[in-house]
């Protein structure tokens, strides 16, 4: 199984940026799929972005423009960048692949 764990997140105000960061174990990271999910308090978790292993990526339309997605095969680790960030991105982002999801990172936006 694997082993997921997120870094990165914290607290930004509006406007700001943010690098998220996804470790996941074993050597399957370069054939999987790799993505991002959020849940906000109260919320149910939704999607945030995803890369396939050959780099093609896809993103909420909420995030569009804003967040980026990539994966560095040789460092075993997949990013969100996140700029202008919104009050409304305030969430706990988790990282997901192969079934398995990470712990997850806090971010909060606020002035």
């Amino acid at each position: 199984q694997v082993q997921l764990v997120e870094s990165g997140g914290g607290l930004v105000q509006p406007g700001g940026s943010l690098r998220l960061s996804c470790a996941p174990s074993g050597s399957i990271f370069s054939r999987a799929a790799m993505s991002w999910y959020r849940q906000a308090p109260g919320k149910q978790r939704e999607f945030v972005a995803t890369i396939a292993s050959g780099g093609t990526t896809n993103y909420a339309d909420s995030v569009k423009g804003r967040f980026t997605i990539s994966r560095d095969n040789a460092e075993n680790t997949v990013y969100l960048q996140m700029n202008s960030l919104k009050p409304e991105d305030t969430a706990d982002y988790y990282c997901t692949a192969l079934g398995s999801w990470g712990p997850g990172t806090q971010v909060i936006v606020s002035a």
